[in-house]
């Protein structure tokens, strides 16, 4: 095997839950050339892993998607494997030229029709977290991985720098961002969460934002009574940075709680819409506060109820969580 391409063109927590299967492929093929097509937007993550080769970047637009497929054609890979499920990620895949194009069988894709553009089809094991279902499709290649590697670099980072020295180097992260509404529990109780935090553990709480959440997270602060402080602007780099620092992160399933998984960050999870034994932390020490098995609206970007599931989750319930989190100790990766 001497060329391979992964797809897997986002989203964020989605390309960190595939980075194993690439550490799987590196081990296996340590003098393969390996591939990532990727979308533009996170294209950032993927310069931290250090075992890819080649990032080939898709944007929008028809110009890009004609570049991209130029470009996967002259590289002659060998093997191409469809991450996404979508019928656009196994086009791309099967437009790579490549002899062996495998995807996950149509009942595993989020689009099933993508199944027709794939020339195998791997049926990965039921349950499970999507960690281990993308590192099964290895199998078709003959490679078991025993654990989860995620390979990231350790970067210079001066948000980092700035976060140590305004908490004295012990800090938690809390992320009440998302990128679905029914994913965000209320920045009042992330704030009074803060204020637990301080009074039990000694610790400040760092409030992250994205791209049009610096609001939210002023609400994080101002509800807090002065234990929690806004993180300065974060790149992907200053996120694992400052995750790599946390003494804990509390947030929603979101890509920084990914990020802050793949380091080894002790985690709370924060769980509405989507399941945790499928999505969330996969460190065994790690805990998810769940309403799952009540959820009515399952992978729904919107709760179809008056009321979201994810506010019946109290502050002493995630308090509680917090408590067990750090009295076990630091995570394995």
């Amino acid at each position: 095997m001497n060329r391979i391409l992964i797809v897997r063109l986002g989203a964020l927590g989605d390309i960190v839950h595939a980075v194993p299967a690439a550490a799987a492929l590196r081990r296996a093929f340590p003098s393969a050339r390996l591939d990532w097509l990727v979308a533009a937007k996170h294209r950032a993550m993927l310069d931290l892993v250090p075992v890819i080769d080649r990032r080939i970047v898709i944007g929008a637009g028809a110009a890009s998607y004609v570049d991209a497929v130029r470009e996967l054609r002259r590289s002659r890979y060998d093997v191409a494997l469809d991450l996404q499920g979508l019928i656009k990620s196994a086009v791309l895949a099967r437009s790579s030229g490549a002899p062996r194009v495998i995807g996950f069988a149509s009942g595993h894709l989020r689009e099933p029709l993508a199944r027709l553009f794939y020339t195998e089809a791997h049926e990965p094991p039921e349950g499970g977290h999507v960690v281990w279902k993308n590192l099964s499709m290895l199998g078709a290649l003959g490679i078991t991985a025993a654990r989860a590697e995620f390979p990231l670099d350790d970067v210079l980072s001066e948000a980092a720098r700035q976060v140590g020295e305004q908490t004295g180097g012990r800090y938690a992260l809390l992320n009440p961002g998302a990128a679905w509404p029914n994913k965000r529990w209320p920045p009042a109780r992330f704030g009074a969460l803060a204020a637990g935090l301080r009074d039990r553990h000694g610790l400040t709480s760092v409030v992250l934002w994205g791209p049009g959440e610096q609001a939210l997270g002023d609400e994080v602060v101002l509800a807090s009574d002065g234990a929690a402080v806004l993180s300065p602007r974060t790149s992907i780099a200053d996120l694992v940075a400052l995750a790599r620092g946390a003494a804990l992160m509390v947030s929603g399933d979101t890509g920084p709680t990914h990020i802050a998984a793949a380091v080894g960050t002790p985690i709370v999870a924060i769980f509405g819409p989507t399941r945790p034994a499928r999505n969330g932390p996969w460190s065994p020490a790690d805990l998810s506060v769940s309403r799952d098995q009540v959820c009515q609206c399952h992978h729904l970007r919107r709760c179809r109820l008056a009321t979201m599931c994810l506010m019946d989750i109290q502050v002493e319930e995630v308090g509680a969580a917090v408590d067990r989190r750090l009295a076990a100790g630091a995570a394995s990766v």
